[in-house]
């Protein structure tokens, strides 16, 4: 699938996939002027733990959202085709809205923070005053990510780091402003990340914008005109993603009747932070299968060849070198007895690390096949695999802290790779692509 004269080569797939993960990357950033400008706050304690309570309620309501990103870059060929793809999304703004209003504004908002959270009074209402303005990120957050769909399908990557670079700079700008003013509540957190979502959304749908232009109305070979035929394709995800977004509390809520509960889940979360930050850099490696996997099939393996090891081996450096604990001990202020059982827990992460970019680029290729309802089944089979070993691990190994949580989502992981290899190969048994 090309978009110019030019041959598609793996120095095209670099130029495409560098910039995609270089703007996660960038998201990291982001979140550390929120907790720079916080922690330095008269009462940081309180006003972060609010303004994490509400990012944790984020989690669940912004990935509907998100969603766009693959199903826009998956399905719109042409005007007409996006334009259905906008009228779904319409749907789900609306929805995450009236959720929003809900907590911010009702008694919701005391029942979830304060009831299911078990939050002090004080922490309860800062986090439900942080959602007011929060409750907006998920529609500018679903906003940027329909447009960025037409951005990857058009492999103008770059834009997205483009947009992240005068999103990064808005946030630290109003953060000084904020700093200067002072820092009273975990609101001011929540308007500096709304504010960045906003810049980059912006500037996302005013590229999109221009590309769509230059799109036909009506592609001959794109079959997607409705909302209906948007859903048969956006559902599942959807769905696959409310199953996943609450294994983490689960996780965490086991770990915290262990022998050492505050220990295992602040390793576990710590090593998990760092995990993540090893493989941001290589989080799409499902848009190269999405949009390549049926035009150049042994481009996409040999890219995927390339890159893939690259996580694992960066882990193992982290977790069985000296670099890991000098970057836990100096970097992050780890030491003493959560050092180890944060090591211990990323060591737990190494399956996870390895199978991922496997798993990512095979749901690529299932999305590409327009078979996302495999997905949901794949999703499944984690959530069950990696409840099941939480609760045994816990039982069995009381003592070791962390490592458990890493051991359990790596276990459902190998789970969910598994169940969606068979799936995709039971529908396409004639299909030679992963022989």
């Amino acid at each position: 699938m090309t978009h110019n004269n030019e041959p598609v080569s793996m120095r095209r797939l670099l130029l495409f996939f560098i910039p995609m993960g270089i703007s996660v990357l960038l998201i990291n950033l982001s979140h550390v002027i929120i907790n720079g400008t916080l922690a330095r706050s008269d009462n940081p304690e309180i006003i972060l733990a609010g303004y994490a309570l509400a990012m944790s309620l984020l989690v669940v309501t912004e990935k509907p959202a998100v969603l766009f990103r693959q199903t826009c870059s998956a399905l719109v060929r042409d005007r007409i085709s996006f334009r259905a793809v906008r009228r779904v999304s319409f749907y789900v703004f609306g929805s995450a809205l009236l959720f929003g209003g809900l907590v911010a504004y009702s008694p919701v908002g005391h029942w979830i923070f304060g009831g299911a959270y078990g939050a002090i009074p004080v922490v309860e209402r800062q986090a439900i005053h942080a959602y007011s303005a929060l409750m907006f990120l998920s529609v500018f957050s679903g906003i940027r990510c329909l447009y960025q769909g037409v951005i990857i399908y058009k492999m103008r990557t770059r834009w997205l780091t483009i947009a992240m670079v005068f999103r990064l700079g808005g946030m630290f700008l109003l953060s000084q402003y904020f700093l200067h003013t002072g820092v009273h509540s975990a609101l001011q957190g929540t308007i500096i990340f709304v504010f960045g979502m906003v810049i980059e959304a912006a500037i996302s749908m005013w590229e999109a914008t221009k590309l769509l232009k230059n799109m036909p109305e009506k592609d001959e070979e794109c079959e997607v005109t409705q909302p209906r035929q948007v859903t048969k394709f956006y559902n599942p995800l959807l769905y696959s993603s409310l199953i996943v977004v609450w294994l983490l509390p689960i996780l965490n809520a086991l770990l915290g009747t262990t022998e050492r509960g505050t220990l295992a889940v602040a390793s576990f979360a710590v090593a998990g932070s760092l995990m993540n930050l090893i493989l941001g850099f290589f989080t799409y490696f499902h848009q190269i299968a999405l949009l390549f996997i049926k035009s150049n099939p042994l481009l996409v393996r040999r890219f995927v060849l390339m890159l893939g090891f690259i996580p694992p081996l960066l882990l193992i450096l982290m977790a069985f070198t000296p670099v890991g604990p000098w970057m836990f001990s100096h970097l992050l202020g780890v030491k003493d007895e959560l050092l180890q059982a944060c090591i211990h827990a990323l060591r737990g992460f190494l399956p996870f690390v390895i199978l991922f970019p496997w798993l990512d680029t095979l749901n690529g290729i299932v999305m590409a096949h327009g078979e996302t309802k495999l997905m949901f089944g794949s999703q499944i089979a984690n959530a069950v695999i990696t409840g099941l070993l939480i609760l045994l691990l816990v039982y069995l190994l009381p003592t070791w802290n962390g490592v458990l949580g890493s051991l359990a989502q790596s276990g459902g992981v190998f789970a969910e790779l598994i169940y969606l290899t068979w799936a995709f190969r039971r529908s396409h048994r004639s299909d030679k692509i992963l022989d």
